[in-house]
């Protein structure tokens, strides 16, 4: 059975829900399609400490500021779940959850929406399907010959899994900072944290609010023709959230240079030294869900769809939400993603009218 409508949102996590606000805006007909069976997208599936980067306050979806979790300065990931779902709820956003959506594609003056439940033919769509569900793991040699247990940041859960084991985490970004100072404060793990280069910390009285301000800075920069926006921050710096902070300062949380190569009991090291260990978890990053855009055929370098904005060049009824700096400065993050959503709406609509 074919449905139609104006717009078909696929992804109903943060991404897709601030699509859906600002499409209702909009007046638009549309229909969000989530893959995950309840209200939270990603969130719901994060580690157990996990804390936002900023406070309530500025971690909000256009529309509605989260509320303060208690006495948390930094609200857990838990807490981002319960806004999520009552987001959803307060504006009534038509998701419809556990429909998995396999491809996009054109069909006349339409595009086609093919679904696990049904098929949609859409004037639009906005693809808002994020990085989760693309782990990445590096080619590093030996990695198949690892006896112990490997995971990515997405299988990570508490501590207690890796109770009287060694522990090597591969990262240097906040995901390998944070699930290497959890584990190490547990004091039942012996923990390595390996990064490719020197990790470089914020100052303690910065966090995520200046990164918002560092992606806006940056993507103004380089649509002006400048590479250098004299921020204070990077986006590759660490923030130093309270666990993190707590680990650093213990002298829990040096960090060592990549090792060169996996064994079957552990790493090796540039010097050929070598290092036992139980489990390596891989805090190495993702790349953005696209599978579905497939028959469109509008990848281009490193695997992304080239955009105007979140506008697909190759594909003007097609806007890409979410997925990184690349669909709008922080776009990724909660309090990023309200900007893109309403140009994206906004274009949508004056597509289609």
């Amino acid at each position: 059975m074919t449905q139609r409508t104006d717009v078909v949102v696929v992804g109903g996590g943060q991404a897709g829900l601030a699509a859906g606000y600002h499409l209702r805006r909009q007046g638009l007909d549309f229909v969000i399609l989530d893959a995950e069976a309840a209200p939270g997208g990603s969130w719901q599936h994060m580690w157990d400490s996990l804390h936002l980067f900023s406070p309530a306050a500025h971690s909000s979806l256009p529309g509605r500021l989260m509320p303060a979790q208690g006495g948390e300065t930094y609200p857990g990931a838990g807490h981002v779940v319960d806004y999520l779902t009552d987001y959803e709820k307060r504006y009534d956003l038509p998701v419809q959850h556990g429909t998995r959506v396999d491809a996009v594609r054109r069909d006349a003056d339409r595009l086609l929406v093919e679904a696990d439940s049904g098929t949609w033919r859409a004037r639009a769509v906005i693809s808002a399907t994020g990085n989760w569900s693309r782990p990445f793991l590096p080619a590093v040699p030996g990695r198949s010959t690892f006896t112990g247990r490997q995971l990515h940041t997405v299988n990570y859960r508490c501590p207690a899994d890796f109770a009287d084991q060694r522990v090597v985490v591969v990262g240097g970004g906040n995901s390998g900072a944070q699930i290497a100072a959890d584990l190490a404060l547990d004091g039942r793990v012996q923990v390595t944290w390996v990064t490719q280069r020197p990790p470089r910390f914020l100052p303690d009285d910065i966090d995520g609010r200046a990164l918002f301000d560092v992606a806006t800075a940056r993507r103004r920069a380089l649509d002006a023709g400048r590479n250098d926006t004299g921020g204070v921050a990077s986006l590759g710096d660490i923030v130093a959230v309270p666990p993190v902070r707590a680990a650093r300062d213990a002298g829990l949380l040096t960090a060592k240079p990549m090792f060169t190569q996996l064994t079957a009991a552990g790493v090796r090291w540039a010097d050929g030294s070598q290092s036992d260990a139980d489990a390596i978890v891989w805090c190495t990053g993702f790349r953005p869900a696209l599978a579905h855009l497939a028959p469109l055929n509008l990848r281009g370098p490193r695997g992304h769809i080239p955009t105007d904005g979140t506008r697909a060049l190759g594909e003007p009824r097609l806007h890409l939400l979410g997925y990184g700096d690349w669909t709008g400065p922080a776009s990724a993050t909660l309090i990023g993603v309200g900007r893109p959503a309403r140009d994206a709406a906004r274009e949508v609509a004056g597509l289609l009218t």
